[in-house]
């Protein structure tokens, strides 16, 4: 018996002058193959290329390869972190309140978006970045807004006489490199007995709070 082939989605034809929608047509279905599989390397061009429901060489107009397609999903993940993250700013009262609002939404982020989260921060789709699409200038940017934010809220506090940080930038650094340390092994370790303030204690200790 034949075994019977999907067949790819047809989709309808841009305009002219429409190609940005193609771009952002191609980006979203690599974001939702990475959502579904949690997998960087069913990113492909021609598994891309599928979900979008275009012939593969159509992507070349956009993205010369498969990690500047990633390049573009990672930019798009921490675009929404961001957001995330000016959400919780702006929910909370207090300096110190901010601050921990600001640190478990990023935890919640990596918890719920646990794909696009390794790719933004571990990929293993990085490339030699002497070379091809991808440059180190691209990737120096990947957070910068993230860590700006990490960094006003922590400075409130320390103005506000909450924190007793004396280099608000390092102590920043400190505090995400706790949280990222935590979320990491939060999904590598799911039966661990972790303690239920596990998260406020990172995020106490490493600030410099009190009261």
């Amino acid at each position: 018996m034949r075994e019977e082939k999907t067949a790819t989605p047809i989709r309808t034809r841009n305009r002219r002058g429409e190609g940005g929608r193609l771009r952002d047509e191609i980006v979203a279905a690599a974001v939702e193959l990475l959502d579904e599989t949690g997998e960087e390397s069913a990113i492909t061009l021609r598994s891309v290329a599928r979900r979008a429901g275009i012939a593969a060489p159509s992507i070349y107009r956009h993205f010369p390869d498969q990690p500047a397609i990633m390049l573009a999903v990672v930019r798009n993940a921490f675009d929404e972190l961001d957001e995330q993250l000016r959400t919780a700013l702006t929910a909370a009262d207090s300096p110190r309140e901010r601050l921990l609002a600001v640190s478990r939404s990023y935890l919640e982020f990596a918890a719920t978006r646990p794909g696009r989260y390794r790719a933004m921060f571990a990929g293993v789709w990085i490339p030699d970045l002497s070379q091809g699409s991808v440059t180190r200038d691209d990737m120096a940017t990947l957070g910068q807004e993230s860590l700006r934010l990490f960094a006003g809220a922590f400075g409130d506090c320390v103005t506000a006489g909450c924190a007793t940080s004396t280099d608000v930038l390092a102590d920043t650094v400190a505090l995400w490199l706790g949280l990222h340390g935590l979320a990491h092994q939060r999904m590598v370790s799911p039966s661990f007995p972790w303690p239920p303030d596990i998260a406020d204690r990172v995020i106490t200790t490493l600030a410099h709070l009190t009261g």
